[in-house]
């Protein structure tokens, strides 16, 4: 797996524990985001190195750059339909791209000057952001919020290799930790390592709202 992984006690201890903040693996090239398939789209995708096949280009597809935020929406790789976890490694000009184009799914007196606003933002982008609870590995309610992204129209062709650089599947490693849930202080359970993305760009970060 390439996926660089550590303690999940540990590195809780070096997250904020609340405000909003994209929690993710990056590097200077490139971001895993997650999403969870049914396993006819999940294998197609990890086999061939692109998405196709079943997956509907022209529905709106929602990735989440937090690994236990796709770990509560998938039950652990458990729900229906959503047995394959995939990590999709994007190129980072790609996902500050759906950062800047992004509107939030809700009305926000704080982001938008009126609602009529807000409205024309949504009709005019093919990316949707939310701010949700972040949560811990049995699915609680953490203080910091977590983003999500839907992707439609033009923007989800870039996962057809413009914006793509790799796609793995990880449900056998999601399998894996899914034991140590009911351990004591979840010992021994590791999770992808993560750390705060920088939104570098001053009116994005303004819109999303997010802190250093």
């Amino acid at each position: 797996m390439n996926l660089k992984i550590a303690s999940y006690q540990e590195q809780k201890q070096n997250w904020p524990q609340s405000g909003r903040h994209i929690m993710a693996q990056f590097d200077d090239e490139s971001i895993i985001v997650y999403q969870a398939y049914k396993p006819s789209i999940g294998h197609f995708a990890a086999k061939h190195g692109r998405f196709g096949g079943e997956f509907k280009f022209s529905r709106m597809s929602w990735v989440k750059p937090n690994f236990l935020w796709m770990m509560y929406r998938s039950g652990w790789g458990t729900k229906v339909d959503q047995e394959v976890t995939l990590a999709i490694r994007l190129k980072r000009p790609f996902f500050d791209t759906l950062l800047k184009l992004a509107v939030h799914s809700s009305f926000d007196s704080a982001r938008y000057a009126s609602r009529e606003a807000w409205q024309t933002a949504v009709s005019q982008s093919d990316v949707r952001l939310q701010w949700d609870p972040d949560h811990n590995p049995l699915g609680g309610k953490e203080e910091r919020r977590a983003i999500q992204l839907g992707l439609r129209g033009a923007v989800l062709q870039g996962f057809k290799g413009d914006g793509l650089l790799a796609i793995e599947d990880i449900s056998g490693f999601v399998e894996e930790q899914r034991q140590f849930l009911n351990r004591p202080d979840y010992e021994g359970l590791m999770t992808p390592k993560e750390a705060i993305y920088p939104v570098f760009d001053s009116e994005t970060k303004h819109k999303l709202g997010v802190l250093d």
